[in-house]
């Protein structure tokens, strides 16, 4: 490959002829490894958002000519769009402020920008300016997790939580049995089982709604280490308003830069929100799981969409594939957390150090939580009920004889209980023969529907 010859502080450095970025995108490039593990190309975008923006609060501050400053602005665009994408090749092993891929981005911006206007456009000078790698790449990981978030995640969210309520609105009246400790308890409605997932999904979205708050403040202004040394006043305000005008989002100026810079705390927040998120879904896919698990040998209370042979050697077995992805999908997310957590607590004095390393968990946690949403309301709307094997198993469920606690005491119904296990037979009979009581009095104490609304004995 032919090469052209780039010059930066250090010295010249040769770079590949055809390449729209510069000297210290190469030097990383020829520093750093692991160049199949690059940035996210959602990172990649709301970095080009920022650049754009801060080109047109460079404008509005004066500190930017009109001409420069609509090239870089249009070249961002660009990039933000999806355009040049192989130009952003550096690894996120990388210096831990993120700085290479800062130039990286300055540099691509810089030579778009310098060829539509015929003109010399410098990457520090003109596309850095006002700003410093120290509150540019803290800010980037914000805009990304706020737009992941409000663009991807909440929408998927959103859409498995109605899947839920319809299901369960549906199956309010399909009584079953219930199960702590994965034994036989006392009968519920799988309407109610269901309203449970879906009151956990509704309490991960208001923990999503309330780090909002938190997340679309930026750092931007605070320069080299929160001071805001050569930022002209009011780039910053300028700078969030452009950005929420292109972005639909509402994006303002942190009241503390020192505090976004030195510290990740907002973005450990999101994280452990996405992993609440991925602890939920995981106890839904397991519940799922369990409940279609058999067909024979198992709970076997729903059957799941066949989607796919299950085995290579077992003629007819069908897996539950679409669940078992999803926990493997929470699994990451949780790994994900961890790496977050710990590079969250490599802050020394001024800045954190590993904000490249917690870019591309958080981006990878959104993008298999969204995924995770999706083919978990896939899973919930395609069961069905085996009406038959529940009626049957609930019948049977010596754990009814709770509700025969008042009218003959534990001990007795414990006995009630344990004889009807013994014998296989329906509780009802057994208290039949045990009891003083007519098979139409027990038969209202025992009917599941009554119980599970909580009101053994109701009368009909």
């Amino acid at each position: 490959m032919s090469h052209r010859i780039e010059q930066d502080s250090m010295g010249e450095v040769c770079v590949p002829v055809d390449a729209l970025f510069g000297a210290q995108t190469q030097r990383a490039l020829d520093n750093f490894g692991l160049t199949d593990r690059v940035l996210p190309r959602e990172f990649i975008a709301c970095l080009a958002q920022l650049k754009s923006a801060a080109a047109q609060a460079n404008l509005d501050c004066e500190v930017l000519d009109d001409e420069r400053a609509a090239a870089i602005s249009d070249a961002a665009r660009e990039v933000a769009a999806g355009q040049h994408e192989g130009q952003f090749p550096l690894s996120i092993f990388q210096t831990g402020s993120g700085t290479s891929s800062n130039m990286n981005m300055n540099e691509v911006l810089a030579n778009i920008a310098a060829s539509a206007l015929g003109t010399g456009v410098h990457p520090n000078d003109h596309v850095n300016c006002s700003q410093s790698s120290n509150d540019v790449i803290p800010s980037a990981i914000q805009v990304t997790a706020m737009t992941l978030l409000v663009q991807a995640l909440l929408p998927a969210l959103n859409e498995l939580i109605a899947t839920i309520s319809q299901r369960s609105q549906a199956l309010h009246n399909t009584t079953k049995t219930g199960r702590t400790h994965l034994m036989d308890a006392m009968p519920l409605t799988f309407g109610q089982e269901l309203s449970a997932w879906a009151c956990q999904l509704q309490e991960c979205e208001q923990r999503f709604t309330q780090a909002q708050e938190r997340l679309r403040k930026l750092p931007m202004g605070g320069s080299a280490v929160g001071t805001g040394v050569n930022v002209p006043p009011g780039f910053a305000e300028r700078l969030v308003a452009h950005l929420s005008s292109a972005t639909g989002l509402a994006f303002e100026v942190a009241p503390n830069a020192f505090s976004r810079m030195a510290g990740q705390d907002v973005a450990l927040e999101c994280s452990a929100c996405l992993r609440a998120l991925a602890v939920v879904l995981t106890k839904i896919n397991n519940d799922l799981r369990w409940m279609a698990s058999g067909p024979l040998a198992g709970l076997a209370e729903i059957e799941l969409e066949a989607l796919q042979p299950g085995s290579s050697i077992m003629p007819g077995k069908v897996n539950p594939v679409l669940p078992e992805a999803v926990l493997m999908a929470a699994a990451e997310v949780a790994g994900n957390d961890a790496s977050i957590a710990m590079a969250a607590q490599s802050g020394n004095f001024q800045l954190n150090v590993m904000l490249p390393l917690i870019a591309e968990k958080l981006c990878a946690s959104f993008s298999v939580l969204t995924w995770g949403c999706l083919a978990t309301a896939k899973t919930v709307a395609g069961f069905s009920v085996n009406t038959e094997n529940i009626e049957r198993t609930l019948a049977r469920n010596p754990i009814l004889v709770t509700a025969l606690n008042s009218q003959l005491g534990y001990e007795a119904a414990a006995a009630i209980a344990k004889r009807a296990y013994a014998q296989k037979r329906p509780i009802l009979d057994v208290a039949v023969e045990e009891t003083a009581l007519s098979r139409e009095e027990l038969q209202r104490l025992l009917d599941p529907i009554e119980l599970a609304q909580g009101r053994p004995g109701a009368e009909h």
